[in-house]
Parts: structure tokens; C-alpha cells; sequence
């Protein structure tokens, strides 16, 4: 069964297709944005699609393309949150903290995962692209991406 685009998020997107003409809206499966694209892609469907929607756009806005630590993604996750609040002022859409809060904490989540030490819990650091190392027990480990699949934790020898 296909999806219908409600009307209220098939206005924000005319809008917001006019005004930011150098971006492309695709709706999907998801959220994301997609820097080589430079395409947001949206599912309008979820009961939070204008906030996602101005989130992923936000992305775009303020030229998030890579990172290169896992703070990094956090940080660039709370800018474009931030933006996000900021755009929605100029379009109608109010963001609900709530919403906000729900989606950080999932990539809170995610960097506590990935930096807990398999061995002996302490809070490790990351030394490079996907490698932690313990400052408790100098165990160091590797982890998957994870972002959308499930962790995974590899011991360096």
C-alpha cells in the first residue's frame, strides 16, 4: 500500500523545494540525508515527519557531509536539531523537545555502546575510526558502524 503525502508535509515540501533549490526531497523508507546526493529523504508517513523532515534538512543547511569521531556525529546530530528548531520558526512547525530528546538519546546510546570496554566496562576513548581503547584495564577493540545494525565489539591483538 503506497503512502500518502498529507497535506500539510506536501506544502512544507513545495515550500521548502523552492526555497532551497540546490537540495532534492525524495520521499522513502526513512529519514536521511544524503550529502553526494544532496538529497533529504523523508518517509511521510511517521507521526513526526515535519520535525525529521527539517532535521535531515538541516543537515544540508549547514554542510554535513562526514565525520571522523564518533563525538563528531553527535555534535553534528545536536547542531542540526538545533537548525532544525530554528527553520521550523520560519515555516510554522513547532518541534517538540520530546522529540528531540528521544532522537539524541538514541546516538547517546549508541556512542556509550561502542565506547564501553568489553572487558571490564570502564568508559573507553576513541583512537581512531572505529577503534576504542580502555584507560582502565589498556584493552582495545573495534567496533562496526552500528548506526542501523547491531553492535558489534572486536578485540585488537
Amino acid at each position: 500500500m503506497a503512502a500518502t503525502t498529507m497535506p500539510s508535509m506536501s506544502s512544507i515540501i513545495s515550500r521548502l523545494e523552492a526555497d532551497f533549490p540546490e537540495l532534492k526531497f525524495e520521499a522513502g523508507d526513512s529519514f536521511a540525508w544524503t550529502p553526494d546526493k544532496k538529497t533529504v529523504v523523508y518517509d511521510d508517513a511517521d507521526p513526526n515527519a515535519e520535525a525529521l523532515l527539517l532535521h535531515e534538512l538541516s543537515h544540508g543547511v549547514l554542510g554535513h557531509t562526514d565525520y571522523q569521531t564518533d563525538v563528531q556525529l553527535v555534535s553534528m546530530e545536536a547542531a542540526a536539531w538545533d537548525k532544525a528548531l530554528e527553520i521550523g520558526k520560519h515555516y510554522s512547525v513547532a518541534i517538540d523537545n520530546a522529540v528531540i530528546d528521544e532522537h539524541l538519546d538514541t546516538y547517546r546510546d549508541w556512542l556509550h555502546a561502542r565506547s564501553t570496554c568489553p572487558k571490564c566496562t570502564a568508559t573507553g576513548f576513541q583512537k581512531g575510526q572505529n577503534l576504542y581503547s580502555c584507560p582502565a584495564c589498556t584493552s582495545e577493540w573495534r567496533v562496526n558502524e552500528a548506526r542501523v545494525c547491531a553492535l558489534r565489539r572486536y578485540a585488537v591483538h
